[in-house]
């Protein structure tokens, strides 16, 4: 029959096409096209500023610093020194680096991208997991083994999800800075942060759900996590049978007081007692049965986060907000508990094989259903767009991207990035709010130890935006130039403070006073991109989902990076010894 060989020939030609790129990302298979896929495309930045030597730019500091206890990833800092990487990794592998975009983008529209973008594809998810399709199925069991989202995105004025019947799901939003560089949404998206501690955390003594005791705890973590003291609504602490404001005695307190003594062994009973610092309701029971652990800078097992990575949305006012639609979604639970001995342990078994072997590449057990163990007690799995825009689960490689950082890096707290940096007391909702609610104006730069705020000392010790240093809108924004013959004021420059608060960055930028005035008091004057460019992000990005090349590289780049290395030398030094920050 024609008519039907006619048909038939005109279906094949649309669905073979998306059929045979569908079957380029198995998810069964295990063989890594980037066996350092835990090295990050960040980190082949070129610190030396190709057209004068003599200029350094040091986005390396902000994960690579000085760790805090009880992450014992010892020396972490003395990476920014040198590309200090295992054979396997000197050539990039991140080859979307390096591609020209941009007549690609110039073919989107921009109420393509707009429609895009502002279409839900979270929903469906857990329905396909409910009934999983049989290329998600890893180990052929007929049911999906990982989690399964449950977040509804209905938050209330306290942050917390809530279903159409107003039930609680356990999942809390809260604000916090986003981390410096590549998270900021002119860079390429937005984001959130949920989490969830178990149903021990969230009940009370008779184990009755109790909002109040779960706001208790959350905070009484924070505080851990932090290790500081944090400022809390007043109440009364012989509701709880805990001194949380440690003046040895139960009265009306506003604060959770960081104050840490070891506990106690009772060799009888075989557990710990005499807590400085303790949990409320139920959890409290379990702490003093030894059913359950605390210790500062660690969350208790079964502590989850959930994040998700999305399109930058520009509403009909041209303001810029969070898209509907997820880029990823990003799962992350403690599942066992590992002491500060046995932290140390593995930090001190991990610089040892790193010395003895140099060239060996990180090993990390698990799969796409339940995720990649970091070693450290925490399983994360992802899941990411497939062709059509529809979130599938990422393939081993695709979660191997997130170990690194997760793992073995300075900045890190209990392998995790952002609770330590969440809004406290002074602060819309005290910090327990999802950025669907309220965005970033008026929010002031946060503030260092050293009296100087986060976001200007990344300018400054980076000299642009972001690391690859391809932000004109930041550069032009925040820096000039200042061009100088006078080679023997170089290093003064770099680090002198002038009396106008302008601080001289190299021989050729200089940050802009009225930039870092408003920068000071309100970040999103720095975060935030204009919808020109973030359109344009927006569909550079949308060409990787339609190529499904996420092993090469997921990075929203317009045009080729210039200032990122193709390869490096076994040990090449950065310079920044010159200058570590």
């Amino acid at each position: 029959n024609k008519k039907a060989y006619t048909m038939t020939k005109s279906i094949l030609f649309i669905a073979l096409p998306l059929l045979l790129n569908a079957q380029k990302v198995d998810l069964k298979n295990t063989n890594l096209y980037n066996q350092t896929a835990y090295i990050t495309s960040q980190c082949y930045t070129k610190t030396e500023d190709d057209k004068n030597k003599n200029i350094l730019h040091n986005p390396c500091f902000s994960c690579h610093t000085k760790n805090k206890e009880p992450n014992f990833t010892l020396y972490d800092d003395d990476l920014q020194e040198a590309y200090d990487f295992p054979k396997m990794a000197l050539k990039n592998h991140w080859t979307n680096l390096f591609k020209d975009r941009t007549k690609n983008i110039a073919s989107i529209s921009d109420k393509e991208i707009l429609n895009y973008i502002k279409k839900d594809n979270y929903k469906s998810l857990s329905r396909k997991l409910k009934s999983i399709p049989k290329n998600w199925d890893f180990n052929n069991n007929g049911v999906w083994d990982g989690f399964i989202p449950d977040c509804e995105y209905n938050f209330d004025n306290d942050g917390f999800d809530r279903t159409s019947t107003k039930d609680y799901t356990g999942w809390r939003a809260f604000a916090y800075y986003p981390f410096l560089g590549t998270f900021w949404p002119t860079n390429g998206s937005t984001d959130d942060v949920l989490i969830r501690l178990s149903k021990d955390f969230q009940k009370n003594e008779d184990a009755l759900f109790d909002i109040e005791v779960y706001k208790l705890n959350l905070s009484i973590i924070e505080s851990l996590i932090k290790q500081k003291t944090i400022k809390i609504k007043s109440i009364d602490e012989n509701l709880y049978g805990v001194d949380l404001n440690q003046n040895g005695k139960l009265d009306i307190s506003n604060k959770i007081v960081f104050k840490w003594s070891r506990p106690q062994y009772d060799i009888k009973n075989q557990r710990l007692h005499n807590f400085s610092m303790s949990y409320v309701g139920l959890a409290k029971q379990k702490l003093e049965n030894g059913e359950l652990n605390i210790a500062p800078g660690l969350y208790p097992v079964n502590t989850e986060f959930l994040h998700s990575v999305r399109y930058i949305d520009v509403d009909k006012n041209k303001n810029i907000q969070m898209a509907a639609r997820m880029k990823e979604l990003r799962y992350g639970i403690k599942r066992s508990w590992h002491t500060y001995s046995d932290l140390k342990n593995l930090g001190i078994e991990e610089i040892k094989e790193k010395h003895d072997f140099p060239d060996r590449v990180d090993q990390y057990i698990g799969d796409i259903e339940v995720g990649l163990n970091n070693k450290r007690g925490w399983n994360y799995q992802g899941f990411i767009e497939d062709k059509n825009g529809e979130l599938r689960p990422q393939s081993f490689e695709e979660t191997l991207f997130c170990m690194g950082c997760h793992s073995n890096i300075g900045a890190i707290a209990d392998s995790t990035f952002v609770f330590q940096r969440k809004f406290e007391k002074d602060t819309h909702q005290e910090g327990w709010y999802h950025w669907s609610q309220k965005g970033f104006k008026n929010i002031s730069d946060r503030m260092l130890e050293n009296n100087e705020t986060e976001y200007i000392s990344y300018l400054k010790a980076n000299n642009a935006g972001d690391e690859f240093r391809h932000n004109n809108e930041v550069m032009e924004k925040f820096f000039k130039k200042e061009w100088k013959n006078d080679t023997e004021n170089i290093e003064k420059d770099l680090i002198s403070k002038l009396e106008d608060n302008t601080v001289t960055l190299s021989q050729e930028w200089k940050l802009i006073k009225d930039s870092i005035t408003k920068l000071k008091k309100d970040i999103s004057y720095l975060l935030l991109p204009t919808p020109k460019r973030a359109l344009k992000l927006n569909k550079a990005y949308k060409i990787i989902v339609n190529e499904q090349s996420f092993i090469y590289g997921r990075d929203a780049t317009i045009k080729p990076a210039l200032n990122v290395h193709k390869i490096v030398k076994d040990g090449q030094s950065t310079q920044l010894d010159k200058i570590k920050w």
